[in-house]
């Protein structure tokens, strides 16, 4: 639509001033701008732009960092040293078949010492893989891999879909019987 009502204007307004050869090249311009290909960058397979993003510094396929509501909000202190304070936190993983924890530097986000039943050395010597035995043999094997590691404290927080009973409580008690202090934040 664009295209002639731009057509149209400049032929009617160059037409006053007696320009054709003028006309016909601003018409060439103007047809190739509207035709709605771009000649300058190349776009991705969805329509945006691959190279830069919305600030123009980073390519968009990098994650941007969510920026605060409020930048001068103030972190606590207790939210700045946490981590810091303690590092290692405990992950356990309970499906139907098998059980699996670990002990993962907060700071670093390194696993420090994992056990899980689908490990050879446990497999063979368990009757079941997901049953009360199996969770205890995992928390004191993961213990022992722990105290190898010079990781004593932990501290667990249940995920959200997960009680603090049966199984995982299992896998927790056999640690601290084993000499870890485990710290269990229920919210």
């Amino acid at each position: 639509m664009m295209k002639n009502v731009f057509g149209e204007l400049l032929c009617k307004g160059l037409h006053k001033y007696g320009g054709s050869n003028t006309r016909q090249s601003l018409y060439l311009m103007i047809s190739n701008i509207h035709t709605g290909q771009s000649h300058c960058s190349p776009r991705s397979f969805f329509g945006v732009e691959d190279y830069l993003d919305d600030d123009n510094s980073r390519p968009y396929t990098y994650q941007k960092v969510k920026k605060s509501k409020n930048p001068q909000k103030h972190i606590s202190f207790k939210q700045r040293t946490v981590a810091y304070m303690e590092p290692f936190t405990l992950d356990v993983f309970i499906s139907k078949r098998f059980v699996q924890a670990s002990l993962t530097h907060r700071v670093t986000c390194k696993q420090v010492a994992v056990a899980g039943t689908n490990s050879k050395d446990i497999k063979a010597a368990l009757k079941s893989r997901c049953d009360i035995p199996a969770c205890l043999a995992v928390g004191r094997i993961l213990a022992d891999r722990a105290r190898e590691a010079d990781v004593y404290t932990a501290s667990y927080t249940p995920r959200v879909r997960d009680k603090f009973e049966g199984k995982i409580r299992a896998v927790v008690q056999s640690l601290i019987d084993s000499g870890i202090d485990v710290k269990v934040y229920l919210d």
